[in-house]
């Protein structure tokens, strides 16, 4: 934690268990783990922007969301909180998240290829990590509301799905499913060590609303694109795609490029982690899946036409063949936020996609020789 400077520039090597910042009585501040990635800076800074103080847990392990917090610490100066600690290490989580408001976790080895070459680390960060982020809650004994960013992969491949070849698309037989997408009602089926990892934290932040009256709920996400991603190969497809089109370098395509998904602007994303937040009383102890929905559902090959036109190039593809618990679709039927909470996505995927790319001509991303082994979220 950068201590008594908070707008001071964090760096791997500062990486350390500390002590939460005194806030002198004042609101309890808001924790995000993950807080300096993808989605977690988002949320971090729409909650800065209305006056709150944030603290941001995260471990920099991930080369480049050093600049998301410098970004988040320039712009809302001694609001933002920085505890450089790893969510594996209970005894560095326990004093920064005492005085915690509310935990978004959102902290997590986010990539099934990741997981396949090393399932025991990225156990250690979903699995564990999770574990601990939960006791530190329970041992605060405040009984801070909980928000858990789970995945659509804990639906596994969907390898029973029946799909039929429609209009360039894999879409489901069932005229019912194409209409609403796959809901909660959909059996648990974890697949991949990142499907099982998420999927034991998914239910113990559940079970923790159940056997200790935490507070907490579920979020299992589709793909969630925008501002501040860091897209790569493995994780952060959209933006991944983006990326490499406006640099001239080619994108990979693992499968036939016909399978579905439903993207999701971020600032819907964040959206839905509020209204999550606001009503905990009343939807504690459960699981929502949050995506575009039909209305954003997309082929990859569409989305990289829509890239090549954005880029006013073709982009050079290759096909690889299909990876492990790869979906030929997964649509999130949202109806259950929708009814309980209000909720729904507001922004177009072509339009979020352009936000994207105009986003991206501002701030042009740090060249990275490498996926990191480790990420934050």
């Amino acid at each position: 934690m950068t201590g008594g400077n908070p707008n001071a520039t964090a760096t791997r090597a500062d990486v350390g268990g500390r002590a939460a910042p005194s806030l002198g009585g004042r609101i309890r501040p808001v924790v995000v783990t993950g807080g300096s990635g993808f989605i977690g800076s988002n949320l971090a800074a729409s909650f800065l922007g209305e006056g709150r103080d944030v603290v941001i847990i995260d471990n920099l392990s991930r080369p480049g969301v050093e600049r998301n917090l410098e970004d988040l610490s320039e712009r809302f100066g001694r609001r933002v909180h920085t505890a450089l600690c790893d969510i594996r290490d209970l005894d560095a989580l326990m004093p920064v998240i005492a005085e915690a408001g509310a935990v978004f976790h959102l902290a997590a080895q986010t990539a099934v290829t990741t997981s396949l070459l090393d399932p025991l680390e990225d156990f250690e960060v979903n699995g564990r990590g999770t574990i601990n982020v939960l006791e530190a809650v329970r041992k605060a004994g405040r009984k801070a509301p909980i928000v858990f960013a789970s995945t659509n992969k804990v639906y596994g491949s969907l390898g029973d799905l029946k799909t039929v070849p429609l209009q360039g698309r894999h879409l489901p037989e069932d005229p019912s499913v194409r209409q609403r997408g796959i809901g909660e009602d959909r059996p648990l089926d974890f697949c991949t060590p990142y499907g099982c990892s998420k999927g034991v934290a998914d239910q113990y932040v559940l079970d923790y609303a159940r056997s200790f009256g935490i507070p907490a709920a579920v979020l299992r996400m589709s793909c969630v694109y925008g501002p501040r991603q860091l897209g790569t190969e493995d994780q952060g497809w959209v933006a991944h795609f983006l990326l490499c089109a406006l640099s001239g370098r080619p994108v990979t395509i693992y499968g036939d490029g016909r399978q579905v998904r439903d993207v999701l602007y971020v600032d819907d994303a964040v959206a839905a982690y509020r209204m999550v937040h606001a009503r905990i009383d009343d939807v504690r102890g459960r699981a929502f899946n949050l995506g575009g929905g039909p209305r954003n559902a997309v082929s990859i090959l569409e989305l990289l036409r829509e890239v090549e036109a954005l880029a006013g190039h073709p982009v050079e593809t290759e096909f690889h063949d299909w990876r492990p618990g790869d979906q030929l679709y997964f649509v999130a039927d949202t109806t259950s936020l929708a009814e309980n909470l209000g909720w729904q996505a507001r922004v177009t995927w072509r339009a979020g996609l352009h936000r994207l790319a105009e986003w991206f001509l501002v701030h042009p991303p740090v060249e990275r020789s490498h996926p990191a082994k480790r990420r934050t979220a």
